[in-house]
């Protein structure tokens, strides 16, 4: 089914090419963009203009395949620019490599009425025609195209209204969820860091006719992240300033903190500053955090509680992803899952006197900031808190100390533990024995959702890179279960084949 019909008005040069730079940002593996067109109608500009943006290059050479017929780029995604406009007959576009080139790339057609019907169904149509002293871009393309298109418009909508009009767009990254996020490069030359999170529906429910964010307290729209960054920001620690916000559609500018991480060169953890973000945890975790914080004159939101269902609904991938792929298809047994989860509510009871406040959810190193200019807890840059809950505070040691994302040595290991212990003993409530029984709990808890995870993301979500961390999680969760008030849970995960016995 073909969307309804796009059409925009761009009044000079300097538009044809800022709309190429925005549909650099709307294309993905498996698109065909057909360019039409008279001579002079801007397809050539437009076309350099995608490919330099798609490159992140203003000086990408990008010569005419006038004679070749295609020109490949091996960019971020690869590109295929072809020109049809010598094309003898339509069954050459497969000898040109065409198939082969839309399997894991962008195909960029010039003259496309060259090949006929060799070109797919769902191709985006894309004609530029003169309109007075500038030109008028059409597009007709299918619903799921069209969409993505739509909303690099509206981001673009979004620029101007917030006064950064003809800023600069840039590819930045994206993560496991379904945000992207963009380096936006306004007049002053000063990067700035948007965030795309569009809004979705809901989802099937999963418990109690709630669907999974709910249940699972994941944020649904910007509010949580800007209630967070601004609490955190009031206690003198480094989180992006909000500079414009739609919460309707999702669209937030952001102080741009830097592209250094924790990890060094060789993506190996850096030992002074996972140092310094247990010292900025710690700091954290001395703190009392309001639970209810107003956003907007008519928003206040409500930090949740890390509560039983949150947990149990984690730790439950175990059992839907993790164990099936264990035994290849094979689900837990009725009585597995009784005495799994019978376990998790006794675990969950023992955390009803752990200390309590503000959890970042995931404070490990893709989530922080290195600021080597700066000192004291502003070195350490905090992003991707949308999901921050109040629990018990041990959770947020346990990311980081057990990083999902890079293997923590038992030196390394020892050391954080060491460096926050020594740091929160000082205050003369906290409770040691108390906090390290939760450490433990929270660690399991938090290893146990990464396992099953990692699998659902491979399998539902087409996104199999995450196996790779299948091994460091199951060593961090054989960690956890080396206390003594985890015994019943070690014991099962041995019986259930996830941990060994010697654990």
């Amino acid at each position: 089914m073909m969307a309804p019909v796009i059409s925009l008005f761009l009044k000079d040069e300097a538009e044809t090419i800022r709309f190429g730079e925005d549909l650099a940002l709307a294309l993905k593996p498996g698109d065909c963009l057909a360019l039409s067109g008279d001579l002079g109608a801007g397809k050539s500009s437009l076309a350099r203009a995608f490919l330099r943006a798609m490159a992140d290059d203003d000086e990408l050479e990008v010569p005419s395949p006038t004679f070749t017929l295609v020109q490949t780029y091996d960019l971020r995604i690869p590109v295929a620019h072809f020109d049809l406009y010598r094309l003898g007959d339509p069954a050459e576009l497969t000898e040109l490599g065409f198939d082969e080139a839309l399997q894991d790339g962008i195909c960029l057609v010039e003259w496309p009425e060259m090949a006929a019907g060799e070109l797919p169904a769902d191709r985006i149509m894309l004609t530029l025609e003169h309109e007075g002293a500038g030109r008028r871009a059409t597009i007709v393309a299918p619903e799921k195209q069209a969409a993505r298109i739509h909303r690099v418009l509206a981001i673009r909508d979004f620029l101007d209204n917030a006064g950064y009009s003809g800023a600069k767009r840039r590819f930045l990254t994206g993560d496991a969820s379904l945000r992207a996020y963009e380096a936006i490069y306004a007049d002053d030359a000063k990067r700035r860091v948007l965030m795309d999170w569009p809004p979705l529906p809901e989802g099937p429910p999963v418990l109690d006719g709630k669907p999974y964010p709910k249940v699972a307290h994941i944020a649904e729209n910007a509010y949580p992240f800007v209630a967070i960054a601004n609490v955190l920001r009031r206690q003198g620690f480094a989180a992006p300033e909000v500079y414009n916000v739609d919460y309707d559609q999702g669209i937030l500018l952001l102080e741009d903190l830097g592209a250094d991480g924790v990890l060094d060169a060789k993506g190996q953890p850096n030992v002074d500053r996972y140092r310094a973000s247990v010292a900025c945890l710690a700091h954290l975790h001395s703190l009392t955090i309001p639970q209810d914080i107003r956003v907007a004159v008519n928003h206040v939101h409500h930090i949740p509680d890390f509560d039983r269902t949150a947990m149990k609904m984690e730790v439950r991938l175990v059992l839907d992803w993790y164990l099936p792929w264990k035994r290849g298809g094979i689900a837990a047994s009725d009585a597995e899952r009784d005495e799994y989860l019978a376990i998790w509510d006794r675990l969950i009871d023992e955390l009803d006197t752990a200390e309590k406040s503000l959890l970042l959810r995931d404070f490990h190193s893709p989530n922080i900031i290195w600021r080597e200019n700066e000192t004291g807890i502003e070195r350490v840059g905090l992003i991707d808190f949308q999901d921050a809950m109040i629990g018990p505070t041990a959770y947020d040691l346990a990311s980081i100390v057990q990083d999902a994302r890079v293997t923590i040595s038992p030196d390394l290991f020892q050391q954080l533990m060491d460096d926050y212990l020594s740091l929160r003993r000082v205050e003369g409530s906290f409770d040691e024995v108390r906090f390290l029984r939760s450490w433990s709990i929270m660690s399991a808890q938090r290893n146990c959702k990464l396992v099953g995870l990692w699998v659902r993301l491979m399998q539902r979500d087409g996104k199999p890179g995450y196996m790779k961390h299948m091994p460091r999680t199951l060593s961090y969760l054989s960690v956890a279960l080396k206390h003594e008030a985890l015994a019943p849970l070690r014991d099962w995960c041995v019986r259930a084949g996830i941990v060994p016995s010697e654990s």
